[in-house]
């Protein structure tokens, strides 16, 4: 038997999580359907930009979900593609980006090095 990091998305699972708070699955459900519902942004749209945020928080339940509605709302699999690519630029750029703070420590420590002697 494999052991899999992450359980299936089981039908009874979901039953489960509902019996257990069924106020707030309800109003997580009801937030969701808002959220992705067409607006200023087309339907299709916002699944890319959940595709491409799936893949930055590393969630493979919202990947796989997403990745399928983004399809089904008309999405083609070369914009899947470059979403998930601006995906990978932003989480590389923003480990870029940080990298003035370890810069910053390292001329702190320097610093103090030189007031210590």
């Amino acid at each position: 038997m494999e052991n899999h990091m992450y359980p299936e998305s089981t039908r009874e699972l979901h039953r489960q999580r509902q019996e257990l708070a069924p106020a707030a699955a309800a109003a997580f459900k009801a937030f969701g359907e808002s959220v992705f519902a067409d607006g200023a942004l087309p339907a299709k749209t916002k699944e890319l930009i959940a595709v491409a945020a799936a893949h930055v928080t590393q969630c493979p339940y919202c990947i796989r979900g997403h990745t399928e509605r983004a399809l089904r709302k008309g999405a083609t699999q070369q914009e899947v593609m470059e979403a998930i690519w601006v995906a990978a630029e932003m989480r590389a750029g923003a480990a870029y980006a940080h990298s003035v703070i370890a810069i910053d420590a390292m001329n702190e420590v320097r610093e103090q090095g030189k007031k210590a002697v």
